[in-house]
């Protein structure tokens, strides 16, 4: 069983995260799900040997609620700028220094950032300290940087100490 499944989280993970893409749980979507949960762990277990250490995962309800909050908020926002003048939006690239270090973490984080509409992970520093962050519309990047690291990766060190 431990063959086929390396990594149950990441297979639950990415199970879930494709039927949340599509946004159907119609017969077809639920099987490339199951094939992408069992394929997707396989491959990832060939490309890198460091295996996910789990801690507490008391902070996962509560991100999963923010992460939610956050991905409806920012809906609603960028919907209220598309539809504004051209001329409020500010998008702009941030580097948001990393304190996380288990890669999975910064995976999970860099997922997060990029399902919140109006943000979206570019880059991974070569090092792993530094995460390059598009925003659509960049007003305080101080502020950016903090909520990101408040909100998302310190509960993710929790999870992924």
């Amino acid at each position: 069983m431990k063959r086929l499944f390396p990594s149950p989280a990441m297979s639950v993970l990415t199970f879930v995260f494709w039927l949340l893409l599509v946004a159907s749980v119609k017969p077809g979507q639920l099987a490339i799900a199951a094939l992408l949960a069992v394929c997707m762990p396989l491959f990832a277990a060939r490309l890198d040997r460091e295996f996910a250490r789990i801690g507490a995962l008391r902070a996962l309800p509560r991100l999963v609620a923010t992460v939610a909050l956050d991905i409806v908020r920012s809906n609603i926002e960028v919907a209220r700028l598309i539809l504004g003048p051209e001329s409020a939006i500010t998008p702009g690239f941030i580097w948001v220094p990393l304190d996380i270090r288990n890669i999975h973490g910064m995976a999970v984080l860099t997922s997060i950032i990029t399902l919140t509409p109006g943000t979206v992970s570019a880059e991974l520093s070569p090092d792993r300290r530094h995460l390059l962050v598009h925003c659509f519309n960049l007003r305080d990047a101080d502020a950016t940087i903090a909520e990101i690291k408040q909100r998302y990766e310190a509960p993710l060190m929790e999870v992924f100490p």
